[in-house]
């Protein structure tokens, strides 16, 4: 890197490409290999399972609303994790970034996993993929979106906008086709409508679970309030965004659903492996290859925006003084590669041995219990610092809400069907308390990071920000040189 080259993280994300990096990661394989969650949990009572759709895109939209708040009351990289540590102190801004360590990682190993072998099954026509070509391939889709990544924020967008374009056309294409078969009125299309509520109705803890399965997919709304450093105008381009990408995805999911339901029995559904592909063997049989590509096209896209927003995460946390210096340091493009290449390693790691991956489901319901502690504090802090600056301000009862849906999505299950991984989600957490006091609270061997630091530094030629942002303790977002936030650390 040259001397008095200026380097920081760029505000070049606006409207249209923030809408298509939640468009990248809510939409994800799930609607195209397996949407058959919910139905189970609704009995396959057609009727619930389209209303569970339809409420779920309800409260992911109030959700996103009263999320979006922290990234425009605070626009800076890595909100959640700010946030958490402004509202509860840096205790439990350190388990919400000790979950993520590893959360991350462990579901981008496993979505690539999937891609992978996804990939390499055409190769292996009627058998299982052998798992060294499936890792090996893994692995080298990881060390392009780690390349493409490291290229900076203006190819990663790039490539987003693409990628979402194909699966988009895809989905359209199944949404299109299911309302002209229901417009035919033929009636095997129309059976499974005529009749949609006759099934069996689910109770409250199976309803629970179908709500956990709907809201999966549209999990990643967060992305932007991530992100916030790098988008313009966060405050009224973060409620836009989420506004246009969430109501149209619930209309895609929705006509999606409803085309496969034209076409196959609920039945049909639970017993196929992967839906679309069962779907377009009926439709045009020929036209499988267009499902394969929107399947790995939303993959891909999707596991790029998480690895570009996450490492957003670990680079606040690592100004914030909770992770090593050296994960907040950029290269020339302005992107903090040595967090990417933290999340590549940890990733590559869990695809290796390819069981761990069930970690992801241990820590997958920690997502509601950090939205609901995000909630908590976002009411603390309107009481505590009502005046302070709020770009955009959320109705209290959408925060209300979703706060209850939290409450009841955590603790529906745990009462009515307590499992063991509930006890091991606890065990993972408290653990963190064996790295928070001696390295983050004590702060026992800094000078062995710092160290680290200067080798990485000439090895990845790579350097601090020149302006670190900060929040004012009224809520004005400010800088400050590098060397004194170092100092101030």
């Amino acid at each position: 890197m040259k001397m008095g080259e200026h380097i920081q993280l760029q505000r070049v994300i606006g409207y249209f490409h923030g809408t298509i990096f939640l468009f990248s990661i809510i939409i994800g394989a799930g609607i195209f290999i397996a949407p058959k969650g919910v139905l189970k949990y609704s009995l396959l009572n057609v009727g619930v399972s389209l209303s569970i759709w339809t409420a779920c895109a309800l409260v992911s939209v109030v959700a996103a609303l009263s999320h979006a708040e922290l990234g425009t009351t605070f626009p800076r990289s890595g909100a959640q994790y700010y946030f958490l540590k402004r509202s509860f102190g840096p205790f439990i801004a350190f388990f919400y970034l000790w979950i993520h360590l590893f959360s991350t990682p462990a579901g981008i190993a496993a979505r690539v996993l999937l891609l992978a072998g996804y990939i390499t099954q055409p190769f292996y026509p009627g058998c299982f993929v052998p798992e060294v070509p499936k890792k090996c391939l893994a692995l080298a889709i990881l060390l392009c979106l780690g390349i493409l990544n490291a290229r900076g924020v203006k190819e990663v967008t790039w490539f987003q906008t693409v990628s979402t374009v194909v699966k988009i056309t895809v989905l359209c294409f199944i949404s299109l086709t299911g309302i002209v078969l229901l417009v035919r009125g033929k009636k095997e299309n129309l059976a499974r409508f005529e009749k949609a509520f006759d099934a069996e109705v689910p109770d409250a803890s199976q309803i629970a679970e179908a709500f956990l399965q709907g809201l999966y997919s549209y999990s990643g709304w967060g992305v932007l309030v991530r992100i916030a450093g790098e988008l313009k105008n966060p405050g009224e381009n973060i409620p836009k965004c989420v506004i246009t990408a969430l109501t149209l995805v619930a209309l895609i999911y929705l006509l999606v659903n409803i085309s496969y339901l034209a076409v196959l029995t609920p039945k049909e559904i639970m017993s196929s492996d992967a839906v679309a592909v069962t779907w377009i063997d009926r439709i045009i049989p020929s036209m499988q290859w267009a499902i394969s590509i929107g399947v790995s096209s939303s993959i891909v896209s999707s596991l790029n925006c998480t690895l570009f927003s996450a490492s957003r995460i670990y680079f606040v946390a690592s100004q914030e003084g909770q992770l090593p210096l050296i994960l907040s340091t950029l290269n020339i493009h302005s992107c903090p590669v040595v967090a990417v290449i933290q999340i590549l390693i940890f990733a590559s790691i869990l695809i290796i041995p390819s069981d761990l991956i069930t970690l992801i489901n241990y820590v997958g319901f920690t997502d509601w219990i950090l939205l609901g502690l995000m909630m908590t504090g976002l009411i603390k802090l309107r009481f505590q610092e009502p005046n302070l600056s709020r770009p955009y301000k959320v109705h209290l009862p959408f925060v209300f809400g979703t706060l209850a849906m939290s409450l009841f999505l955590v603790l529906t299950p745990i009462i009515k069907s307590p499992k063991m991984h509930h006890i091991y989600v606890i065990v993972f957490v408290l653990s963190g308390l064996l790295f928070y006091f001696p390295f983050v609270h004590f702060n026992l061997g800094s000078t062995y990071f710092n160290k680290i630091t200067c080798f990485l530094q000439l090895l990845l030629n790579v350097s601090p920000a020149d302006d670190v942002e900060y929040i004012s303790p009224e809520g004005v977002l400010q800088k400050i040189p590098p060397e004194t936030a170092t100092k101030k650390e």
